[in-house]
């Protein structure tokens, strides 16, 4: 390829660039951590947009398309949210620092004999993706924007964070993190929604956004967040860890931790809308719970034995008569999510669960659901050690559910029937997700579900 058409991609019609980048990324998209289609082959993939960073560098836009899914619909039309952010690199040869960053080389099109690369892990672009958010300003479809009331110093050293599962995320100069949105669905990222409204309310165990960037092609969406980074903290699935490697109790800190909890719920009622109780709510929640059971149990049919009990957990819900009023709420709080720092939790992560849909994700909710989150944690951490102690779980649910009702006036434990029917909903999104990510771990949350599906 002609050097001049390396430095001007955006010359090149979008089908000629895809058929230099459709094999290869054919065969690496399904082995990343944040490809949602696990388990489903690729069979088409569509450039939707493209857009030079800088030279030899393309962030794109690409659609992914599965073959079980165009058979239901009837037509080659993938659905929306399979839309993945990739930025890739273009070069003759890669150093062999960028040996882990490398897809391959093409074979065909106008990249012929170019080798691509991942460049979020190459410290030039990804310190290039910082300029941009560093001077707000546009690139074709992107629009790059910060808060105007915070500095961010330029030449911050990036690193790629390894732990991220969903996304990626990139730490610059242990000062700021910037979480890049590897599939993206139409609308404001909860992301940065969140924590945005929650900076102007106040709300110090949250941090603000410092800098993000969107796009308007092929639709509205948030791509990327930048956040003061915190890096002397330890986030709470490592310290409930080492707790219980040290056999410590881990009580004091689970009180705070719900203590916390309550102040950010606390905050989001003032930040957003809140939904006045409304008849048969339950019902409908629970009427949707028991579809994805049902659902769930198609693909794990280790869940069914269990079904009838976990039946029983949502019918029982549906008849409790709440006054609750739903509010926005984190969506997919666990220990992870959490950052202990100068003797403060810190909650971060309000993407939401992100195999559900992101205007599902932006509703109004019961706090029950991100109770019910932390207390699956507690039970998760419990469960990977050796011998198992379930007294140390039961001590810290408690003492997270005392610590919120200090805070809120409102004690999750005084609805039983509410909270576990949050706690079975959010056991079977994490056996779905074990089943198709991780099936060593699947005996962890049946456990949970075996528990769950006992008559009361």
């Amino acid at each position: 390829m002609p050097k001049a058409a390396l430095q001007s991609p955006t010359g090149v019609s979008p089908s000629l660039l895809l058929n230099s980048l459709a094999g290869l990324l054919h065969e690496w998209l399904p082995r990343q951590r944040w490809f949602a289609g696990k388990g489903r082959p690729v069979t088409g993939l569509t450039l939707a947009s493209m857009t030079e960073l800088h030279p030899g560098c393309l962030h794109l836009l690409v659609r992914a398309e599965h073959a079980e899914q165009v058979t239901r619909s009837g037509s080659g039309t993938p659905p929306a949210d399979n839309l993945y952010q990739l930025l890739l690199g273009v070069r003759e040869m890669l150093p062999p620092s960028l040996a882990p960053a490398f897809i391959g080389r093409a074979t065909e099109g106008p990249l012929t004999g170019l080798m691509v690369y991942d460049a979020l892990q190459e410290p030039r672009s990804a310190g290039l993706l910082l300029e941009r958010l560093r001077h707000p300003g546009a690139a074709g479809p992107l629009r790059f924007e910060r808060d105007p009331q915070v500095t961010v110093p330029a030449g911050l050293t990036p690193r790629v964070l390894d732990a991220e599962q969903s996304n990626t995320s990139l730490v610059y100069g242990d000062s700021y993190i910037l979480k890049v949105f590897r599939r993206v669905q139409a609308g404001v990222n909860p992301d940065l929604e969140v924590p945005q409204a929650l900076a102007r309310q106040g709300c110090t165990c949250v941090p603000g956004p410092v800098a993000w960037f969107r796009t308007s092609q092929p639709q509205q969406a948030t791509l990327g967040v930048l956040q003061p980074f915190l890096p002397d903290a330890d986030d709470g699935w490592t310290l409930a860890l080492r707790s219980l490697s040290s056999g410590r109790n881990f009580t004091d800190e689970a009180y705070e931790l719900g203590r916390a909890t309550a102040e950010v719920h606390l905050a989001l009622t003032a930040a957003f809308p809140v939904d006045a109780p409304e008849p048969h709510r339950n019902r409908r929640l629970a009427a949707a719970m028991t579809e994805r059971l049902d659902s769930t149990a198609r693909s794990v049919p280790a869940l069914l034995p269990h079904a009838p009990g976990l039946r029983a957990a949502f019918d029982a819900f549906a008849l409790v008569d709440s006054a609750r009023p739903a509010q926005r709420i984190h969506g997919d709080l666990h220990l992870g999510q959490v950052l202990w720092s100068g003797q403060q939790w810190f909650v971060i992560d309000f993407e939401g669960e992100p195999a559900r849909p992101l205007a599902e994700r932006r509703h109004a909710q019961s706090p029950v659901r991100d109770v019910a989150g932390m207390l699956r944690s507690f039970d998760y951490a419990a469960r990977t050690r050796l011998p198992w102690r379930p007294e140390w779980s039961l001590r810290c649910r408690d003492a997270y559910c005392a610590g919120y009702a200090a805070e809120s006036k409102s004690d999750p434990r005084e609805e039983p029937d509410l909270l576990r029917a949050y706690e079975t909903d959010r056991a079977l999104y994490e056996v779905l997700y074990e089943a198709r990510h991780r099936p060593d771990w699947l005996p962890v949350p049946m456990a949970a579900i075996s528990r769950l599906a006992e008559p009361r």
